[in-house]
Parts: C-alpha cells; structure tokens; sequence
C-alpha cells in the first residue's frame, strides 16, 4: 500500500526545509518512491518581448541549490522567448500525492561545460535530432524532417555526435517557490518560499490562502 494513502495530507510550516530546493528534494523523492511516471515534467511557461505567453512541458534534469535546469534548442519559440525576456514560471504536478510545486524566477543559460556532459549522455538518435530538427520551424512536410535526420546520420557515420551550437541547458533560478498540498474541500494547505536578504536564511516562509 502507497505510504501517501491518507486521504487528508497537510502541510506545516514545521513539516518544511529552510531552503526550498531542499523542500523540492526531498518531495521530488517522494514522487520517485510512489513510481509516478514521469515524475520530472514539468510546464515551463515564458512570454515574448511584448508580453506574449506560451506554455509547454519539458522534462526537469537537474536541480540543486542554484535552481531548476532543462534542455532545449535555443532557437526553439522558448529558446528565443527567453532571450528577449529572461523571466518564466515552471510548475509540477504529482497528482497521485496531491501535490503541486511552482517556482518563478529569472532563466539563464546553464555553462558549456554543463551542456556538454548532458548532450553527451543522451541517446545518439536523440542527438541526431537535436541537429535535425529546426523546432518550433514550420515544416513542408514530415518527409522533410525524415530526410533531414537521414542527412545528419550520414554526416556523423561512425563518429560521436557533438553538440550543436544552438542546444543547451537554462537553469531558472526561483525567486519564489510554492508548495500546495492539496486537502478535501480544496482548504488546500500553500506555503511558500520568497527571496528575502533580511532574512537570515535568505528566504521567507509564507502561508497563502487556498
């Protein structure tokens, strides 16, 4: 039986870290314990130059300290959204635990050497299509895209795939971390972590309404 049957969790202020990428942690362990699937996708929203918003999931591979990391294709619309305005919002969702975390902070690219070590660790036709694939491009046809990926196939024959110049890592470094844990009658408990030089710790510690 699932330790997070109980239907009626809470969320104290005790219950928590004094950092929230520790608090992140330690649930992000949880959801791993509970065998969620995926337990790392995360909805990454940004917003153009002008303030135009889009949203969409990527997969969170990395957090410590510092803050959240994702890869991408920087000319992708999210790559160029966070060129003109480097602010974006990421939220998770654990709904087996009834558990939800958002963070909003500033987005900025992660070193080389980070996005070295990562495009070298995922799969070689993963890399082919990170050199293939002109996302967020519109496209004549699939057959266009499937003749693309051939090209870079025969281009790398017998030899490791480098990482292209336009992919990478961006790390969001929160200003403000949520965590919801959801109750019955939607009194659900919201704490959460606000960047604060006054406070010792750096961080405050607030409850929201539900």
């Amino acid at each position: 039986m699932s330790s997070f049957s109980h239907p009626d969790r809470t969320l104290e202020r005790g219950d928590l870290s004094s950092h929230p990428m520790e608090q992140f942690r330690r649930w992000f362990e949880d959801a791993e314990l509970e065998d969620i699937s995926m337990p790392n996708a995360i909805a990454l929203a940004t917003a153009d130059a002008t303030g135009h918003p889009s949203v969409r999931h990527v997969l969170l591979r990395g957090f410590d300290e510092r803050g959240f990391v994702f890869y991408t294709n920087r000319r992708s619309r999210k790559g160029r959204d966070l060129a003109e305005n480097p602010f974006a919002s990421i939220v998770v969702l654990w709904k087996e635990l009834d558990r939800q975390v958002c963070a909003t902070g500033t987005v900025e690219p992660t070193s080389e050497g980070e996005s070295d070590a990562y495009f070298a660790s995922r799969p070689r036709d993963a890399q082919i299509g990170a050199w293939a694939s002109p996302q967020s491009e519109i496209l004549t046809s699939r057959s266009d895209l499937d003749a693309a990926v051939a090209d870079v196939d025969r281009r790398f024959e017998g030899a490791n795939v480098p990482r292209p110049p336009h992919w990478g890592g961006f790390r969001l470094r929160p200003d403000a971390v949520e965590f919801w844990q959801g109750r019955a009658f939607r009194l659900h408990d919201r704490l959460r972590y606000a960047r604060d030089a006054d406070e010792p710790i750096g961080w405050r510690i607030e409850r929201l309404a539900p």
